[in-house]
């Protein structure tokens, strides 16, 4: 590493990814348990008043199912117009005075979403979800200030390094997430204990980025800031060429693997009867799986196979390991197979990230990842929307899906993004 900044930068960046996604995933295992626990969920439910309990009990499963279908989908729904707010913002102002307003945004957003849990007011947590996704535009900003620093040759490597600490943080967040909102360890925890510490986290973040993150924008940009930027980026997504072609892969891709992520704490509730503190064991066993992925095996492959190859070859792997979730009929044999799943999307991610990063200049880093962004948002919009409902259908059906989408990535970045670049070569 030859540029003293890029190495400077490289640790205030990965605690600050570190710790923003340690808050995030401490709340990822109690989502699903929230809405889907009758007992002590959002809207306890006194089953010795149903008159038919079997199918009632059903009934407002399905219900909500769909209910948390609506409420995943209002985060990234919402990530769509603020993101690339935040993103040519962040191209004006610098990314150190963003990426705080941003953290602040995600602090009041925990703390709004636990006030809720507590009153049982599922509106408060829409509000909630809503102003942490208008203002969660921090792993964007993160990268930005990473492209800023870095040479084409050590992005990926650094782009993986920072998929590290955002494995990190999903090994000890979900582990830690289902510990807290377990009465079980500890009588006075419960589903609100995890987003109090969460906020708690967030503070911490906010003092490390205004002490130790120093700015990295170098050249400034003039461009507007539009509040509606997210369909402007999907305009010119669909009318670049060269952009469309990549954009299609983000968005089949996110699409794909979004309604795995979102879905598979029902899948593991229904299918395996696992609590909070079950679903908090099994993504930390997850995260652990991604930080070794891109801490190590990144690292070691950018020197030795180039982004192109690596986005051939792990999008299809993907598609085929997700299909094989469907495999095990016991909780146990699930570590088993998600192994395959972790590889093959940390090595995945930051490749297709240096790919998107590589298609816009210097001065572009911003605006494109911002693009890149709004694409991601969209794709993660749809999917807990429709597979509320597909669920309640069939179980496996999210995951079909998820690995139907992810092989149509895969066709999409061979026979289009592939056949563009030589066209245009």
């Amino acid at each position: 590493m030859n540029n003293p900044s890029e190495k400077k930068l490289l640790i205030p960046v990965f605690l600050t990814v570190f710790i923003d996604l340690l808050g995030a995933t401490i709340v990822l295992p109690i989502l699903a348990p929230l809405f889907l626990d009758l007992k002590n969920g959002i809207q306890p439910v006194d089953i010795s008043l149903l008159t038919n309990p079997a199918t009632q009990i059903a009934e407002i499963i399905r219900e909500r199912t769909i209910l948390f279908g609506f409420l995943i989908a209002s985060f990234p729904l919402a990530q769509f117009f603020g993101a690339p707010l935040l993103g040519t913002w962040a191209d004006k102002v610098g990314r150190k005075k963003v990426l705080t307003i941003s953290l602040i945004g995600t602090l009041i957003g925990y703390i709004l979403f636990a006030i809720g849990v507590h009153q049982h007011l599922v509106w408060l947590l829409f509000v909630a979800r809503i102003l942490d996704g208008f203002t969660g535009g921090n792993i964007s900003i993160a990268f930005s200030a990473i492209s800023d620093v870095s040479t084409p040759e050590s992005k990926t490597r650094n782009f993986g390094l920072i998929g590290m600490a955002f494995g990190l943080g999903f090994i000890i967040g979900p582990y830690i997430g289902g510990k807290l909102a377990d009465p079980s360890i500890i009588s006075w925890f419960n589903f609100e204990t995890p987003f109090w510490f969460a906020a708690i986290l967030c503070v911490i973040n906010i003092l490390l980025v205004r002490i130790y993150f120093f700015e990295t924008l170098k050249t400034k940009s003039t461009q507007l800031i539009n509040i509606f930027q997210g369909f402007t980026n999907i305009y010119k997504a669909i009318t670049r060429p060269k952009l469309l072609a990549i954009f299609l892969v983000v968005f089949l891709m996110t699409f794909g693997f979004s309604i795995f992520t979102q879905f598979l704490q029902v899948y593991l509730i229904q299918k395996f009867q696992y609590n909070q503190s079950d679903i908090g064991d099994y993504f930390g066993y997850i995260g652990i799986c991604i930080a070794i992925t891109q801490g190590f095996i990144t690292r070691w492959l950018s020197k030795r196979m180039k982004p192109m190859m690596a986005v051939s070859i792990f999008t299809l792997t993907l598609s085929i390991a997700l299909i094989m979730l469907l495999v095990p009929q016991h909780s146990i044999y699930l570590y088993m197979v998600s192994p395959f799943i972790a590889l093959s999307q940390g090595l995945l991610s930051p490749n297709l990230q240096t790919i998107v990063s590589n298609s816009g200049g210097v001065d572009e880093q911003g605006e494109i990842l911002g693009i890149n962004q709004s694409i991601q948002s969209l794709a993660q919009a749809i999917p807990p929307i429709v597979a509320g409902y597909v669920v309640s259908i069939n179980l496996n059906l999210p995951i079909i899906l998820s690995s139907i989408f992810t092989f149509a990535a895969w066709l999409a970045f061979q026979f289009f993004y592939k056949r563009h670049m030589k066209l245009n070569a």
